[in-house]
């Protein structure tokens, strides 16, 4: 899935850079305590992480289907829809719930890491 992403709108650079250093802010003291790890908005656990990237990737739109062979909220191709088990859920990713895309997507991520969609994942800031 790499390499093959439109250029989706996202907020302008500065914004992102306030929102490191709010999120730096409210987690360094915890930190310190040993407890903290990386900010949960960016965890492949986390469905805001997941929504935030559908976002990214097509308006949060679970059931999009552009034509321009990549479906669902998170864009998958069907070969990796297939490959990573979404198939058990619906034929293609735009027939399937969300909760069953980001599950599929959890699979990807393990796998390929954030950069299975390399434009959204960079202007998030989760590469």
């Amino acid at each position: 899935m790499s390499g093959r992403h439109h250029l989706p709108s996202a907020p302008s650079r500065p914004l992102l850079k306030v929102g490191v250093v709010a999120a730096a802010a409210v987690t360094g003291p915890l930190a310190i305590t040993g407890t903290a790890m990386a900010a949960p908005s960016a965890s492949p656990e986390s469905n805001a992480t997941w929504d935030r990237l559908a976002m990214c990737e097509s308006t949060q739109n679970w059931e999009a289907d552009t034509g321009n062979g990549f479906k669902g909220g998170l864009q998958f191709t069907d070969s990796t829809w297939s490959e990573f088990g979404g198939e058990q859920f619906a034929d293609a990713p735009d027939e399937a719930s969300r909760e069953q895309q980001i599950r599929v997507a959890k699979k990807v991520q393990d796998e390929q890491g954030w950069n299975a969609w390399p434009t959204c994942s960079e202007k998030l800031g989760l590469q």
